[in-house]
């Protein structure tokens, strides 16, 4: 193997090392919103599915479209809440990898089975 590149450097620097959380370990809704997210839905909220921006760069960067959002009920709240879940990848349905935030948008863990 060959040493590192810069950029190579650069761009591993530039990508959060974010925490891990066990699919099994999120709250009951957080489970069932990964079920309904695998199988498409049907979803509560309008925005489900809809683009996430990054904007925040707390997620690896990624083309625009590449991460989607979806509400995670949260008990005796008016609104969405606060909870979120977060996939990337081509296809919604199937995605590369998902992440859930309990704080909207302030941090993420990266979910793993």
């Amino acid at each position: 193997m060959g040493a590192a590149s810069a950029s190579d450097l650069a761009a591993e620097s530039a990508t959060p090392v974010l925490p891990t959380v066990a699919l099994a370990a999120l709250p009951t809704q957080a489970q069932h919103t990964d079920v309904l997210i695998r199988q498409g839905g049907p979803f509560l909220h309008a925005k489900d599915g809809s683009v996430f921006g990054n904007r925040e760069r707390l997620l690896p960067a990624q083309p625009r479209g590449y991460y989607r959002e979806y509400t995670v009920t949260t008990p005796g709240a008016r609104d969405r809440g606060a909870q979120r879940i977060v996939c990337g990848g081509s296809q919604p349905k199937q995605p590369e990898r998902c992440y859930y935030t309990a704080d909207h948008y302030a941090s993420f863990a990266r979910i793993v089975q």
